[in-house]
C-alpha cells in the first residue's frame, strides 16, 4: 500500500504546526520590543501600501474588520498610525504611518532579519529560494482549491435553494 496520502497528510499537520510555532515565536520576540505581532504586521503592510482603508488591511491580513479596529485603536494611541477621512466615503478612514511609525518599524528591521536568521539558520541560500518557491506553489494550490470550492457550493446551494 502506498504511502503517499498518510505522507501528504502529515505534510498538513507539519505546515499547521509550523505555521502555528512562528507566530508564537514572533510574538515572544516583538513583545520584547514592545510591540505585538499583528500590530508589527499592520505597520509592515502599511509601509508597503499607505492610505489603504481599514477594511482593505483586515481583508489583506485576514482578520475580522473589529479585531483590526482594536489594533489600529492601540496603534493610534501610541501614535504610530493615523486614520484620514476617505475623500468619498464618510464612512471608512485611510490609514498611514506616523514618523513615528516609521522610526518603530526602522527599529525592528533588525529584529526581523534576526528572526528569519534564526528560523532559517540551517539552510543554504539556495534551499531557502527552493522553500519559498514550494510554499507559494502550495499556497496557489489553496487559492485554486478556495475558489473550486466556493463555485462548488454556489453551484449546489443553488440547487438546493429551490
Amino acid at each position: 500500500m502506498s504511502r503517499t496520502p498518510q505522507v501528504r497528510r502529515e505534510i498538513l499537520f507539519e505546515l499547521a504546526d509550523v505555521a502555528r510555532a512562528l507566530r508564537t515565536f514572533v510574538d515572544q520576540c516583538a513583545r520584547a520590543h514592545g510591540m505585538t505581532r499583528a500590530q508589527w504586521s499592520v505597520l509592515a503592510r502599511l509601509e508597503r501600501q499607505e492610505g489603504m482603508t481599514q477594511a482593505e488591511m483586515a481583508e489583506s491580513l485576514e482578520i475580522q474588520p473589529i479585531s483590526l479596529l482594536r489594533l489600529i485603536d492601540r496603534l493610534d494611541e501610541h501614535r504610530l498610525v493615523e486614520r484620514r477621512p476617505h475623500e468619498s466615503d464618510r464612512r471608512a478612514n485611510r490609514l498611514y504611518l506616523t514618523a513615528k511609525g516609521r522610526s518603530t518599524l526602522d527599529r525592528l528591521v533588525p529584529l526581523g532579519r534576526e528572526i528569519s536568521g534564526d528560523v532559517l539558520a540551517s539552510f543554504s541560500d539556495r534551499e531557502a529560494a527552493e522553500l519559498l518557491q514550494t510554499l507559494l506553489r502550495i499556497k496557489a494550490n489553496i487559492r485554486r482549491a478556495a475558489a473550486r470550492d466556493g463555485t462548488r457550493r454556489v453551484a449546489n446551494g443553488a440547487r438546493h435553494a429551490g
